[in-house]
Parts: C-alpha cells; structure tokens; sequence
C-alpha cells in the first residue's frame, strides 16, 4: 500500500523522449529543486543556461549536471529576477552571445516571504514570481520568434486557486499576507499565460510556432518554504506525500518538450495532463488589465 500510495504522489511522467539537439533552453532558478531537476532531464537533451541569483550556487549546479550528463552545454548565468536592471543585463548578454532561444522556463520563485521590496519597489511576490518573469520573456520574445518552433513554460502552482488580483493594493501597502501575496503572484503567472497565448495566436499565422504554457508541478518537497518555520516543519512531516524535485519536474519537462503539444498553448497543466484553472484564472478582462498595469510598472511598450 505504501508503494502504491507512494507511485499516487509521484504523479504524471513525461514520456517523451524528445532530443533538443542545436536548440537553447533557458531555466530561471535552476539551481535547487524543481528547476535543478528540470536543468538536469532537460541536460540530457540539448543546450540549457541555468539562470539563477546566486551565481555560485548556479556554477556548482551547472557542474553537477555537466559531469552527470557529459553535457558540456549547461551554462550558469546571472540572474535576479528583484532586479530590472539585472534582467536587462542578462537579457542584453544572453542576444549577445546566442542566436536562437527555443524554450524559455520561467522556473523561480519565491515563497512565503516576510514583506519586502524589489530594488524598484514591487512587492516581493508579484515583483519576482509575475513581473520580473513577465520583463525577461518581453526582452526575448523576438529572439524566442525568430527560433520558432519555440515554447514558453510558466511554473504556477494550485495555489493559484487562492489568489485575487488586487489592483487597489498590488504591492500589499494597505494590507499583507505572505500566504495570499504567494497566491496572487501564482494566480498572475496563469493570467500571463493566458493573455500572452491569446497575443501570440492573434500574430502568427503557423499557429502551431510558438505556445505559452503554465503549469503545477505538484507539491514538492524543495527550499521554497525556507522563509517558514511551520511549513518547513510540516514538510518534514508530510515527506512522504510530497513529490521529490525529481518528479515534480516531470510537468515542466513534458511543456518544454512533449511532441503532442506542439500546438497546444494557453493551457495548464498537472501532472502531465490538463488541469483545472479558477475562474479567476480564466477572467480574460482581468488578464488584459493585468498585462497593461505591468507595462506600466516596468515601463514597456508590448503591444
């Protein structure tokens, strides 16, 4: 029964054994958990650059995973996604040096965080986990469309069904909490999804091109709830119902690579399969909105 139970958690597989020869996968927070394990499947395929905050846990990841998969194409690169002018320069270095970007995963995240403030004033939640991801897939979107076919994976989580966007309070001023502010930011990332799916759509004729997709990677057992005595003490408990890195990479591999979803986009999935998204993560004027308050914020013009 244990076994079984065990084989439950672990949840959807990916299947396929796509290779990614001659192509670029960029993974953000790639050098823990889910996104390390993502780093390291995907490794075994094609090129990947591990773009993560810290550079020297990132180098040391990147190592690990060229040793285990004789892939001498994983490169750690700088990245801190609290930071616009640390996107940009990653960003700015990345056109510099490659001439093709075929799978973008906006990997990092951060959680349960006490209040705090990007280094342009967002609040931490919305600023790392929606605008900074919504900024770096903006300044590559054209080299992502000149490599087309190409895909756009957002991690979100199930925590999304707890999340509002509160326009009237976007950066938690008049009131916080850090479990809801982690809701709101993963609720986004759907709403991303989805409006930039619907752009996208609108510009390509070979719809089949170039997909946006979001996902759940499951419960995991990872570094995200270091900022919580409870829940690191719950994780702890409850280990055995919660995935490994290892398989709660499994969604994000199967959106990057899956030959079946190569016209699929604005989807979300779990598990390796469709998945439910809140009517608020469906509310296409709330998308819409969403899009053009981040614009502003970051003072884009993505039309």
């Amino acid at each position: 029964a244990a076994l079984s139970c065990r084989r439950y958690v672990a949840g959807g597989q990916c299947k396929s054994t796509a290779r990614l020869e001659g192509k670029v996968v960029i993974i953000t927070g790639a050098n823990t958990g889910i996104g390390k394990e993502t780093a390291r499947d995907l490794a075994r395929r094609g090129k990947v650059i591990v773009a993560c905050r810290d550079i020297t846990k990132a180098e040391a990841a990147a190592s690990e995973i060229r040793a285990e998969t004789g892939n001498q194409q994983v490169i750690a690169k700088k990245l801190d996604l609290a930071d616009t002018k640390s996107i940009r320069e990653f960003a700015e270095k990345f056109l510099a040096e490659e001439k093709e970007l075929h799978v973008l995963i906006n990997n990092a995240g951060v959680m349960l965080c006490p209040y705090s403030k990007t280094a342009d004033g967002f609040e931490m939640h919305l600023g790392v986990n929606h605008l900074g991801h919504f900024l770096l897939t903006f300044l590559l979107l054209e080299c992502l469309k000149q490599s087309a076919p190409a895909r756009i994976v957002n991690v979100s989580s199930l925590a999304h069904h707890g999340g509002r966007i509160r326009f009237h309070d976007l950066h938690g001023e008049k009131s916080y909490n850090r479990g809801l502010a982690y809701c709101h930011s993963k609720l986004a990332n759907v709403l991303f999804t989805r409006e930039l799916a619907r752009r996208l759509q609108g510009k390509s004729q070979q719809r089949a091109e170039f997909t946006a997709n979001a996902l759940h990677p499951g419960s995991v057992h990872s570094e995200l709830v270091r900022h919580s005595f409870v829940m690191t003490w719950l994780w702890k408990i409850f280990s055995f119902f919660l995935k490994t890195p290892q398989e709660g990479a499994q969604t994000s591999v199967y959106c990057a690579v899956a030959e079946e979803l190569d016209s699929v986009t604005g989807q979300y999935f779990s598990d390796c399969q469709p998945a439910y998204i809140s009517p608020w993560g469906r509310d296409d004027e709330t998308a819409k909105k969403l899009w053009s308050v981040s614009c502003e914020l970051l003072g884009i013009q993505w039309d």
